[in-house]
Formats: structure tokens, sequence, C-alpha cells
């Protein structure tokens, strides 16, 4: 499994979760299954699931998941000072993932970066940069402000 893959699973759920070590928020358990003996309205009891479960849950089929709660929950639970609206190295920290030189070359690799690999702030803010805009086409909803 790529980085880009642990990023995405860890952010939007998914099957990865164990093999990248993080931990998705709260908010991303399914909700308790409809009991047949509530019958009478299942449509509407799944319905009435929080918004943030139901797009967490599955980005394609319930629209985008917004990545700015998931993430600033992250940072929360992190108990670190991390700006993940910025850095692409607190981004991973913050997911509990490898954000060392040789994960962020292969995220390079990954997301096509053709410049120096050398863990420099260029190379970095187009990571950060291209990693948003990567999510955002998998069925991230990412603040406009982070989309060049």
């Amino acid at each position: 499994m790529g980085i880009f893959d642990k990023i995405k699973n860890a952010i939007f759920g998914g099957s990865a979760e164990a093999a990248t070590g993080a931990k998705p928020a709260e908010p991303l358990k399914p909700a308790a299954p409809v009991a047949a003996s509530t019958s009478a309205a299942p449509a509407s009891t799944s319905a009435a699931a929080p918004a943030s479960q139901t797009a967490q849950a599955s980005p394609s089929s319930s629209g985008p998941v917004d990545i700015t709660p998931i993430l600033d929950a992250a940072v929360k639970k992190s108990g670190q000072k991390l700006d993940w609206r910025k850095s692409i190295v607190d981004l991973m920290k913050a997911l509990d993932l490898d954000s060392s030189l040789t994960a962020r070359k292969e995220l390079a690799d990954e997301l096509g970066y053709t410049g120096d690999k050398d863990g420099s702030a260029e190379m970095n803010i187009w990571l950060h940069k291209a990693l948003m805009k990567k999510l955002s086409e998998n069925g991230g909803k990412v603040p406009a402000d982070l989309l060049d």
C-alpha cells in the first residue's frame, strides 16, 4: 500500500486502518445496525444518522468527506502543536503515519514530483498542495484556500 493510500484511509477510514496504524476519529464508527423490529422506518433510521458519520463512512456513496474536522480531531488527539493546513510533515504526524524523508520521497514519487527529493521546503510545499488536490479528487472536501 502506498503512502497516499495510507493517508487517504487514515482520513476516510477503511480496511487499511490496521495496516497504517492510524486510528480514525470516533464518528467513523458505523451506526448501530437497524434491528428488524424497527422495520416501520428503516430508511429514516439510517437517514437520521449524523451527516458526519454517513459522509465519513463512505465518500463515494454519500458525497465528499470533509477533511477539516477529521484532521483537526487528529491533531487534538495527538497532543502536539501541529499545523496540518501548511505542513505535510505535521499532517502525517497528526495521522500517526511515518513522516520521515523516506516516506515523503515515496509520496513524492506517487504524486509525480519531478524536483529534487531532498526534503526541501519546496518539495514539502509541493507535496502538501498535491496531496490536497489528490484528496479532493478522491472524495475529500478540502478547504478552498488549500487548493490551487
